[in-house]
């Protein structure tokens, strides 16, 4: 994502790396058949989806509905969120909704404490399952207060460290799943962006997969649309409407218009649930 959850600048060195809706299951099984409550029926979204740092105007959403995207990425919350969000509201997201728009939230929690970047909230080995908690509960209220009902997911933006620092990784994998327990336990469903090299790789190659997020959107900047030909682990996982990928950043485009600055993606996996 161009300027990201992080700032642009903070991205970086971190980095040192026509839609179709239809109604389907969890994408991992485990993510709901651990909890007694009746599910909603996930929204899942099949095409191209696009992110950018700041939820653009009712008017420039309305402009870009030209059927190339389907979907957006919109940060709801998250003390390393990295820009302002003046529009995102719930009245902004019933309007785009109802435009045909749908919506991927996105949450920047806390970040590992290995990483090479300035966050104002990090996690350490002590506090990693509290903070993974206190920040789900957070992106559940936010998410709630902006109209994304009980079902949706909530994607955790977790930027690259390095995976090779076992204690660092240890700890990062805590905190990610106390995050999507506590998800789980408010009936909304647990994704998490994450670099193909670094974050994303941590989850997906994890050999212990309890509590980890049913839903996997990997950065790998290859500019193809796809999110299979080029799934970068075990094929047999995140099937079944799972998976998000990133595949192009920083594209200027134009449309009715209006030039917004966006990240591409090739989404298969599920939208918020907007009432």
């Amino acid at each position: 994502m161009s300027s990201h959850r992080l700032s642009k600048k903070g991205r970086y060195i971190a980095w040192a790396t026509t839609g179709v809706v239809v109604a389907a299951g969890a994408g991992i099984a485990a993510q709901t058949s651990m909890a007694a409550t009746v599910w909603p029926e996930q929204k899942t979204y099949t095409g191209r989806a696009f992110d950018t740092c700041t939820a653009p105007s009712l008017a420039a959403m309305k402009a870009w509905n030209t059927k190339f995207y389907g979907a957006a990425a919109v940060y709801i919350g998250g003390k390393n969120r990295g820009c302002a969000q003046p529009n995102l509201t719930k009245s902004w997201v019933k309007s785009v909704n109802a435009t045909g728009w749908k919506l991927i939230p996105l949450y920047v929690g806390a970040q590992p404490p290995c990483q090479k970047s300035a966050n104002p909230e990090r996690f350490t080995a002590s506090t990693a399952a509290a903070v993974g908690a206190s920040n789900a509960k957070d992106a559940v209220a936010k998410a709630s207060a902006l109209g994304m009902k009980a079902g949706s997911p909530i994607y955790l933006n977790m930027e690259s460290y390095d995976i090779t620092d076992k204690a660092c990784n240890d700890a990062t994998l805590t905190y990610v799943r106390s995050f999507t327990k506590t998800l789980r336990n408010a009936t909304y469903r647990g994704g998490l962006y994450g670099f193909s090299s670094s974050s994303a790789a941590a989850v997906a190659t994890a050999t212990n997969k309890t509590d980890l997020p049913g839903n996997l959107w990997y950065a790998l900047w290859d500019k193809k649309n796809t999110t299979t030909t080029d799934w970068p682990w075990n094929p047999a996982q995140y099937t079944n409407h799972s998976r998000g990928h990133q595949y192009m950043v920083n594209s200027k485009e134009t449309r009715g218009g209006y030039t917004i600055t966006v990240d591409r993606n090739a989404w298969d996996a599920p939208v918020a649930i907007i009432g």
